[in-house]
């Protein structure tokens, strides 16, 4: 008994209330993310769309997810992190409402575009604020901790919601909207704005253009770029679960409530596991980790392509959630620490982008191919794919880790021969 008491406080023990307002509006917030889970079923049985009209909506998600995540981050380092926030939040759960009760082809489309504009635009201030309350030691179990409240809320919302769906699909639209809003009132009642580090005072790096305070400073970081690349390849992979997967699921016989147990248990093993994971990855080499993740994440989804049955599916998952586990904490570190400290925002945000751009590709990308080519030359895609991923991590895995440790170095002003009174704009 006291072993566990002091593995709970190893792991929760000493981080700060913001984090734990935060880690609660994120749990509230999961726990009714109906929405995209089963937005692919609900276009192509409630409203009777094919498998490339449903994936160019949800590719609309993502195509909104791009201009949110990139104003989100702007926002987020000009506006503030907590306004950021609390708009996205009420935008987010109008939109949702809105989505719910349109109809036809267009309007559900623009519903999509509007939704994902919103809801994306509250990554990056989101992962921005985590960064600038946890101190870097303590980051690594910070993030682990708020990827297993959203499981949890995950795990939990994807079975309910394949119960609520068979009630009304608008219900799903409504609960969703509400848990949205929720989490906007815990984050106003609750979260105030961190004091962050100045853009203005934050040193240039090796690697790092010096230029505006803008988007291009970013874009001007090679380093870190390329790491957005490779991350845009896994969520091509990775998203397939929401879009593909449950139209590969209708087409074998399976009901909607079997996917939402399914894919729930995505969700249960990570709330198993994914606690001890920092210990498990800890000291380790971090290129290492993830290429081992990428590896593992494809061959998961490549056992799809032989997937017929309920139990085949639910081993499917199973594997490449095993790769999940061990890509999100040492992705959301590397993140933190390739990050300006006074462009979080931005740079959150321009990572926040590689989602996006994934959210638009893969529905649309996958659909075309599991239609012209087939359901086994998709499967086999992905994991071909993720062997791919692996090796570029172990390629430019070194390059990432010194860039970060000179993140990390104190900066050390330069010698002059004699002492020289400047002005603070200086």
């Amino acid at each position: 008994m006291r072993a566990v008491r002091g593995w709970v406080n190893n792991t929760t023990g000493g981080l700060p209330a913001t984090f734990w307002y935060l880690w609660t509006g994120t749990l509230i917030n999961r726990l009714g993310s109906f929405v995209l889970i089963f937005l692919a079923i609900y276009l192509t049985t409630a409203r009777g769309f094919s498998a490339v009209e449903a994936g160019l909506v949800i590719g609309l998600y993502g195509a909104g997810g791009t201009v949110g995540t990139l104003s989100g981050g702007i926002l987020a380092d000009r506006w503030g992190r907590r306004p950021t926030l609390l708009t996205a939040h009420i935008g987010a759960a109008s939109m949702m409402v809105a989505l719910g009760f349109a109809r036809g082809l267009w309007v559900i489309a623009a519903g999509a575009l509007l939704l994902g504009m919103f809801a994306e635009a509250a990554r990056p201030a989101f992962a921005a604020m985590m960064v600038d309350v946890v101190p870097e030691r303590d980051r690594l179990r910070a993030f682990s901790l708020n990827y297993w409240a959203i499981n949890l809320g995950f795990a939990c919302a994807a079975i309910l919601a394949g119960f609520a769906a068979q009630v009304s699909y608008e219900l799903l639209f409504l609960i969703d909207a509400t848990t949205t809003l929720t989490t906007a009132a815990v984050i106003f009642l609750k979260v105030r704005e961190p004091r962050r580090i100045a853009v203005g005072r934050v040193p240039s790096t090796p690697g790092t253009r010096r230029a505006s305070d803008g988007l291009l400073s970013v874009l001007g970081d090679r380093v870190f770029l390329g790491f957005v690349l490779i991350n845009i390849f896994t969520a091509l992979v990775f998203l397939q679960h929401i879009s593909m997967l449950p139209i590969a699921m209708g087409e074998d016989g399976l009901a909607p409530s079997t996917y939402g147990t399914v894919i729930a248990l995505n969700g249960i093993l990570i709330v198993a596991g994914q606690l001890f994971v920092p210990r498990l990855i800890r000291g380790r080499s971090r290129s290492h980790v993830l290429a081992l993740a990428s590896v593992i994440m494809g061959v998961g989804f490549g056992l799809t392509a032989f997937a017929d049955a309920a139990w085949f599916y639910a081993l499917t998952v199973l594997t490449w959630t095993l790769g999940e586990m061990l890509n999100s904490p040492s992705n959301s570190t590397l993140i933190a620490e390739l990050s300006l400290p006074g462009k979080r925002g931005r740079y959150q945000g321009v990572f926040s982008l590689s989602w996006s751009v994934a959210g638009f590709s893969a529905p649309i990308l996958g659909g075309f191919v599991r239609e012209h080519l087939g359901d086994s030359t998709l499967w086999l895609g992905c994991a071909a794919i993720g062997l791919a991923l692996a090796v570029a991590h172990l390629l430019s895995g070194p390059v990432r880790e010194r860039r970060a440790a000179e993140l990390r170095r104190p900066t050390v002003q330069p010698e002059t021969p004699a002492p020289v009174l400047t002005s603070q704009a200086a």
